[in-house]
């Protein structure tokens, strides 16, 4: 260990003496005198050294460190003063051009949500926006889930009081709109809804985007065809879409519509849970008793209703496999966007 000390000495005698650049000094200090300098990393195995030569050793590393020491602000003085114009150049020089600030950029979530109500908005959709707190009413009863309906314990829903709630889906917007215009509509309405769910594709509080279509003589086959032309225009090509019967209370007959996991090829993978398929979306025919609620014949008006969550498009469209991503505010993930 002896060795090391007076091999490590020499080594930054050498090396301070060839020293020219007072920009130079700092990196110096840390590599030989910092505390993780060279220095200290061979005190720190004095352990080592036998007990009864360690006194020894110990003063011989300490006496070394304090005239290395007195010789780095020897140097650091002669530097210094030598300096153009006396300028203490360890200081920021304020003439420099300054550092351009890191931009900005939107959050993968906004830029599908964004991108979605563009292409719907371009198919004759216009936009419109609801509370996040929401009464029952709209929430449930007037699409067709009264109190006590099972359906309800679909929704896991985050309760205010008796008759508040965080709303469940974006749906509630469709009751709103239709009681207070008459049809032709064509309604979009984006926005977060909140659940009682959390895993690799759930989250507790996520995006939707609810659209809806009411006039005369509208069918499923017109809900087929705007659904195919979003997915196309949204992943920039024609996918394999699946529409699976199902039933939601607001609609019938009602659809999922699964679009193949990009994540797996449809192999099937824990993002898909091994079908090889990934639901993004809802949809089906507005019941006739919802138009009764809202005051509309149902016998002259027809509609299709659809909602779609904006994160599991951003995962297919990004190849993302965990939901969480999105809100963990990392950004080495967020800036890749």
């Amino acid at each position: 260990m002896e060795q090391e000390l007076h091999s490590l000495a020499a080594e930054a005698k050498a090396h301070l003496e060839s020293l020219t650049d007072p920009g130079k000094l700092e990196d110096f200090r840390i590599r030989y005198l910092g505390r993780k300098g060279q220095f200290s990393t061979i005190m720190r195995q004095l352990g080592t050294v036998p007990s009864e030569d360690r006194p020894r050793v110990g003063q011989l590393a300490n006496t070394m460190k304090a005239e290395l020491e007195a010789l780095f602000e020897e140097k650091r003085s002669a530097l210094l003063s030598s300096a153009p114009s006396g300028k203490d150049l360890t200081r920021p020089d304020l003439t420099l051009p300054g550092r351009r600030p890191q931009t900005g950029r939107l959050h993968p979530v906004t830029r599908v949500m964004n991108e979605a109500c563009a292409i719907f908005e371009n198919l004759g959709f216009s936009v419109a926006e609801g509370p996040d707190v929401e009464h029952d009413y709209y929430n449930f009863e007037a699409l067709n889930i009264p109190a006590h309906h099972p359906a309800r314990d679909m929704h896991d829903t985050f309760y205010v009081s008796e008759s508040i709630l965080l709303r469940t889906h974006t749906s509630p917007m469709q009751a709103r709109i239709m009681e207070t215009q008459q049809p032709p509509l064509r309604v979009i309405a984006p926005g977060k809804v909140y659940r009682c769910d959390s895993d690799i594709t759930h989250t507790p509080m996520f995006h939707q985007l609810e659209g809806f279509l009411v006039d005369k003589k509208v069918s499923f086959a017109d809900l087929k065809g705007v659904l195919s032309v979003f997915t196309e225009k949204m992943f920039g090509k024609k996918l394999d879409l699946r529409f699976r019967p199902s039933f939601f209370p607001f609609t019938e007959p009602s659809a999922e519509v699964d679009i193949a996991c990009v994540m797996c090829g449809g192999k099937g993978c824990r993002v898909c849970k091994k079908t090889g398929w990934l639901e993004i979306l809802g949809s089906g025919m507005i019941d006739p008793e919802v138009f009764k609620m809202v005051g509309y014949d149902p016998d002259v008006y027809s509609g299709f209703a659809f909602g779609l969550g904006i994160e599991r498009i951003a995962m297919l469209k990004y190849g993302i496999d965990d939901i969480r991503l999105f809100y963990e505010n990392d950004l080495r993930f967020l800036s890749q966007f």
